[in-house]
């Protein structure tokens, strides 16, 4: 895994005589032929750092540290693994199984390598499928945007939760794609952005994100988000999803749950954005969806502050929001409503 260039950040773009500026994302995944180039998001916000992967081992450490993160971006880092890992004369099955097992519950990594393992499988070019779904995630992403801004019309200020945006796709994103498909609709739209802990990617990624991107936007405490909901100070929240159930059921990164049950109480809609691909339909519930577990240090820190090093810690990577919970669920087939079982069945035929 080599640094192939670094920068500090950039600010945000400035807008000049009252007009707004131009949207402004970054990408965060590249083929270049010999490898990936991907942004490595443990560096965001104090510096842009690009890594050059032209391994297998690179990809599953950049997957594992967190360097790649976001499903999709999970999904297409995976599949350009796989092919990698194939390069250098290793079995396939073997391939395949380390690289899906470098993060277990965002189901994206498993299908995308899965897809790829079936080309090789059946003597087709395995490289194939992973640019294939490089330009499917950037279409789909777009999709959603454009179907998630008109069910949320009149829905101006959005609470979201993590990183959703061109960081964790391959596009524009999913929660943060309908905020984009909005601010370039004209419309008016700010956002509220949880801290997201352990691991902050909401402080780091997404405000980042937004403000490159000249989208107003407010940092919040995760503790704070609920008096926020009961407060009236957000129309909707949307969220991504790193696994949903078969029947709606959905993974997203811990502190979700807690999000929907405040939504819920507050009357304030929930809605979960994610391209088809995060729907297992294999998995009938939530309670069947396997989630990671992460070392206690990146909870305990150091320095002055931190708790004892031998505090006993749990550090779930995600949780699980019953579909009951969830007013709707905007893919690039549509947006699903309850029931959700029949939904999904309906729309995958």
């Amino acid at each position: 895994m080599a640094v192939i260039g670094a920068r500090r950040a950039g600010s945000s773009p400035t807008a000049s005589d009252g007009e707004a500026a131009p949207l402004e994302t970054v990408s965060s995944i590249e083929w270049t032929g010999e490898g990936l180039t991907v942004l490595d998001q443990r560096c965001v916000p104090d510096d842009t750092v690009f890594l050059q992967l032209t391994t297998i081992d690179g990809v599953i450490e950049a997957i594992a540290t967190l360097a790649v993160r976001g499903a999709n971006v999970l999904g297409t880092a995976g599949a350009f693994g796989y092919v990698l890992g194939l390069r250098a004369g290793l079995a396939p099955e073997d391939v395949a199984a380390r690289v899906i097992a470098a993060r277990p519950t965002a189901v994206n990594l498993r299908v995308a390598v899965e897809l790829a393992h079936d080309a090789q499988r059946r003597g087709e070019d395995p490289l194939g499928v992973a640019l294939r779904l490089l330009d499917e995630d950037r279409e789909a992403c777009a999709t959603i945007g454009e179907l998630g801004r008109q069910e949320l019309a009149g829905r101006d200020r959005l609470l979201t939760h993590c990183n959703t945006g061109a960081l964790a796709t391959t596009g524009r994103g999913t929660a943060l794609g309908i905020v984009y498909a909005k601010a370039e609709a004209g419309e008016p739209v700010t956002v509220l952005a949880t801290e997201t802990r352990p691991l902050r990617q909401g402080a780091r990624l997404t405000v980042w994100e937004l403000h490159k991107a000249g989208i107003p936007v407010t940092l919040l405490v995760d503790s704070a988000a609920a008096a926020a909901l009961v407060a009236g100070k957000a129309d909707a929240v949307v969220v991504g999803a790193d696994r949903i159930a078969a029947n709606g059921d959905t993974a997203n990164k811990v502190g979700t749950l807690a999000l929907a049950i405040a939504a819920k109480h507050a009357g304030v809609p929930f809605y979960v954005a994610a391209t088809w691909n995060a729907i297992d339909a294999s998995t009938p519930d939530g309670s069947a969806i396997p989630i990671e577990e992460r070392a206690a240090a990146e909870v305990l820190g150091a320095g002055p502050g931190a708790a004892a090093a031998d505090t006993r810690v749990w550090n779930p990577a995600f949780d699980v929001t019953p579909a009951g919970l969830i007013t709707g669920i905007v893919t690039e087939r549509g947006v699903l409503h309850a029931p959700y079982g029949p939904a999904i069945a309906q729309a995958t035929r």
